[in-house]
């Protein structure tokens, strides 16, 4: 029989997850040898897939988006990487969102043993691993910075009314992004690098190739220091229509492997929802880097060529 380890963060979401602990490893249990860790510190998920994920054929794990970032950076350095079950549990679940991976958790659970198993890729940041997303400038600290108990009270609107708050007092991010074909710099509103359908709970890149080894960015301009009124509406449009098939006025897109950015020291990034170092980073995209459980490989794919 394989082995399994179940991981879970008791405070994602509404903290519904630890009543249906015994379930969740009973069901489990009809097709793995299954042990439980309980997060009980920032990081502790982290640590014990580091020390004994390749001990292991699966890795199941409930949380949001954050604490799915964390198994990444985890599972990013191990020799042996187990398959990976994910039951979402968090505010957005942007990943879910994009893999069809239903909320429900018996559902969840039902598609960890009967799903199949879709190589997705992730990315490096210097030294920090992703999976969907990686953003700095206009909304993009709302993920982190908007109140725990906000959260778990009123959800997404939670997002939305912090977002709100900050959205006229945002400053624009400087930088200067370098490829193999060239560079791109100047002052911009938004800067979003995707590898996800859903962002913010929206599903705005529907075409979106999660297994091919490039990443969509998108540089949305500002000509001020501080984002104004034609920028904030770009920004807006972008979620209304969704990701652009290619560069527009006040807009750069590109598809990317690798490349760099030069930012200034105080520029403030978002990594997978996680508010990570600021400053200047290179990055990389790792073409299928995660084995991960999802209910409908077929569906997958014909929405992905879309």
């Amino acid at each position: 029989m394989e082995k399994c380890l179940f991981v879970y963060n008791p405070f994602s979401g509404r903290g519904k997850i630890a009543k249906k602990e015994k379930q969740i490893v009973s069901m489990l249990e009809t097709k793995f040898e299954v042990d439980v860790v309980v997060s009980e510190y920032a990081g502790h998920i982290g640590d014990i897939v580091k020390e004994r994920g390749e001990k292991y054929d699966l890795i199941v794990v409930s949380g949001g988006d954050g604490t799915l970032n964390e198994i990444v950076n985890s599972l990013a350095l191990l020799s042996k990487k187990p398959r990976l079950g994910y039951i979402p549990t968090g505010t957005v679940n942007d990943v879910a969102h994009s893999l069809y991976i239903p909320r429900n958790i018996k559902k969840a659970v039902k598609n960890i043993l009967e799903g199949q198993v879709y190589k997705h890729d992730i990315f490096r940041m210097n030294d920090r691993y992703g999976i969907y997303v990686c953003c700095a400038g206009l909304f993009t600290e709302t993920s982190y910075a908007t109140n725990q108990k906000a959260k778990k009270k009123m959800g997404k609107i939670a997002y939305a009314f912090h977002g709100l708050k900050k959205i006229f007092i945002t400053p624009s991010v400087n930088l200067k992004l370098t490829h193999d074909q060239g560079e791109i710099d100047g002052k911009f509103a938004f800067m979003l690098f995707l590898n996800s359908r859903s962002v913010a709970g929206m599903r705005i890149n529907r075409r979106a190739l999660l297994n091919d080894g490039l990443i969509d960015v998108i540089l949305v301009r500002s000509k001020k220091d501080i984002v104004n009124i034609p920028a904030i509406a770009r920004v807006a449009l972008l979620f209304i229509r969704g990701v652009p098939k290619k560069s527009s006025k006040g807009i750069e897109f590109l598809r990317l492997n690798k490349f760099t950015v030069a930012t200034s020291s105080d520029t403030i990034i978002n990594l997978d929802g996680e508010k990570i170092g600021a400053g200047s980073f290179e990055f990389e995209v790792i073409r299928q880097g995660v084995d991960i459980i999802v209910p409908n490989l077929k569906k997958l794919k014909k929405n992905t060529a879309k």
